[in-house]
């Protein structure tokens, strides 16, 4: 049976991963992985994985519809799995990050929980049950390993209590200032957060890792952000999502100080190998304009030290802004 004649209902994966996969012919392959891949519970060895970690990376989506990316940090332990249906986040709420509008009982919710001391990931979405103005449960939907490439080795530590807040207070931006501007030209890591809504069932959130060579992503004149997107594990759930609903939400981490950069907005992605031959390791890029820009100075209450020798050796088989040719000119 060729895979468009797999009914929705049987396939792990929906519309928009699937036309990506066929998109360089991988669907028949991923059917039977996704089907062993993609759970519905946590196993073992995950829910033992969440109470190592000092921070959790999660996707939400406003009552607005647009989604957006935040960190949250806590004391190891702050994720726990009373069952394996079930990750508890003990976390309190903070009305300055533009992602707590979309953390209300009922909503979807994605979860990207990353140890950036071994590079060890691991990744979930489900439902959000509120179960206090401090905590909350995600009744899971999909949980799954993903492998460790692209992420940089960081020590975390603590700078304050997680639970206190910024002393500074947030910025909002109408385009990209010099700061945010510098944030994004340093940066090796930011995360995406993107949604979808099926027919039958609530909307399910993703939030995932996108990592490269420092400046890895390019800052038009006009603020547009374009992205080289490396080889990965064929799931495309973000660019599925993205390939149905092009609203995105980014955020870039400022290791040494703790300011998060916070945009949401739209993206288009680029499939002609032509428009990206140039740039080393890139299977395709993605243009990402921001339509809202958030500033948090401090909002993490870590700093992450790079480590000796903390570069993935994915990024070996990167290249750069520099290096690339017969690329799309900036917009």
């Amino acid at each position: 049976m060729d895979i468009k004649d797999i009914p929705a209902a049987a396939s792990p994966w929906h519309a928009g991963e699937l036309a990506m996969q066929r998109s360089v012919g991988v669907a028949e392959r991923m059917a039977d992985i996704g089907k062993r891949v993609i759970r519905d519970h946590l196993l073992d060895q995950h829910r033992a994985f969440y109470p190592l970690l000092p921070f959790v990376v999660l996707g939400a989506v406003d009552p607005d519809g647009q989604p957006w990316a935040t960190l949250r940090a806590g004391h190891p332990g702050f994720l726990q799995s009373p069952d394996p249906q079930t990750l508890h986040v003990a976390i309190p709420r903070d009305f300055g990050d533009p992602a707590e509008r979309g953390m209300e009982d009922g909503d979807g919710i994605g979860l990207l929980g990353i140890d950036p001391r071994n590079r060890r990931r691991n990744r979930m979405n489900g439902v959000l049950r509120r179960v206090t103005e401090s905590s909350f449960d995600i009744s899971v939907v999909h949980s799954y390993g993903n492998c460790p490439q692209y992420i940089q080795l960081r020590t975390p530590e603590f700078t304050r209590e997680p639970e206190i807040a910024s002393p500074r207070p947030v910025i909002s931006l109408t385009a990209l200032d010099d700061r945010a501007r510098d944030i994004i030209a340093k940066a090796d890591t930011f995360f995406v957060a993107s949604s979808h809504t099926p027919e039958t069932e609530p909307r399910q959130v993703d939030v995932s890792h996108r990592g490269g060579k420092t400046g890895f992503v390019r800052v038009g004149d006009d603020g547009v952000l374009t992205v080289p997107d490396f080889p990965g594990n064929l799931f495309f759930n973000t660019l599925g999502n993205l390939h149905l609903n092009p609203r995105a939400g980014l955020v870039f981490i400022d290791f040494a100080s703790g300011d998060l950069l916070q945009l949401a907005g739209t993206v288009e992605i680029l499939l002609d190998t032509a428009e990206h031959g140039g740039f080393q390791g890139a299977e395709r890029l993605w243009r990402f304009t921001p339509q809202r820009i958030v500033h948090r100075p401090e909002a993490l209450p870590l700093r992450l030290a790079f480590q000796p020798d903390g570069w993935s050796p994915s990024l070996l088989k990167t290249g750069s802004w520099d290096a690339a040719s017969g690329l799309p000119p900036e917009p």
